[in-house]
């Protein structure tokens, strides 16, 4: 079985997510006492967020590269990047290291074609939604259409997933906006809508629509397992 490398903490929440997901995928797949060998470098988020919003992402990178870095010496056979939005610097912390990044679009971008379909909207933060380093790789890298919601919409699952999803704060009133914003974009065509901030599964999940969910968590976690027992 190979190392997995988890890039984690942003925020500590969905990677607790991620943990968990990995280990139950590997014990579903060996069976018995089976677990995941997992090497973890944890950030402060905090740190992280600041320069998000300050938009100094070449800082971000250099913390992030730093720490694939050591995950890499401490015996990783691959990494994760365990958020959406960090994959913005994914080209950067890839140039810092000899071992493969699974990237997330990629792993969503193959159970969404596995579906047959074309077209899906997408939630994530601010910088996901508007920005090319996502939904630009699902476009044309993968041939896959994305919908994005309104700005005013935009500022709302923005700011749900940094003051309160980030927190640990689950609020019913932001799962029935998060609910209406996937109807919405189902009505403008969107077939599916990809959960693409790690933290928006911990507030809607499949029960909440009938519109198909992607969760990108579950998503990437599957792919780790995949990629740790691929012999």
């Amino acid at each position: 079985m190979k190392t997995i490398g988890l890039l984690g903490g942003m925020s500590w929440e969905s990677t607790a997510t991620y943990y968990r997901a990995i280990n139950e995928g590997i014990k579903k797949n060996l069976g018995g006492l089976h677990s995941a060998k997992i090497l973890l470098y944890s950030v402060d988020f905090a740190e992280i967020e600041e320069l998000q919003h300050l938009d100094r992402w070449v800082e971000t990178a250099e913390i992030l590269g730093s720490a694939a870095q050591r995950l890499e010496t401490g015996g990783a056979d691959f990494i994760l990047i365990c958020t959406n939005t960090m994959h913005k610097v994914a080209p950067e912390i890839e140039a810092t290291i000899e071992i493969p990044l699974l990237h997330i679009a990629d792993a969503t971008a193959e159970e969404i074609k596995e579906k047959d379909l074309s077209t899906v909207g997408l939630l994530g933060t601010r910088f996901t939604m508007e920005q090319d380093f996502y939904k630009g790789r699902l476009e044309k890298v993968h041939g896959i259409k994305v919908l994005v919601p309104g700005s005013e919409d935009r500022e709302i699952v923005h700011q749900v997933i940094y003051d309160e999803l980030c927190q640990g704060i689950i609020s019913t009133d932001s799962r029935n906006e998060f609910v209406r914003i996937i109807k919405m974009l189902y009505k403008q065509g969107a077939e599916a809508v990809i959960l693409g901030c790690t933290e928006i599964a911990l507030l809607v999940q499949q029960e909440h629509t009938n519109v198909p969910l992607f969760d990108t968590t579950r998503i990437h976690a599957k792919k780790a397992v995949e990629a740790a027992i691929l012999c």
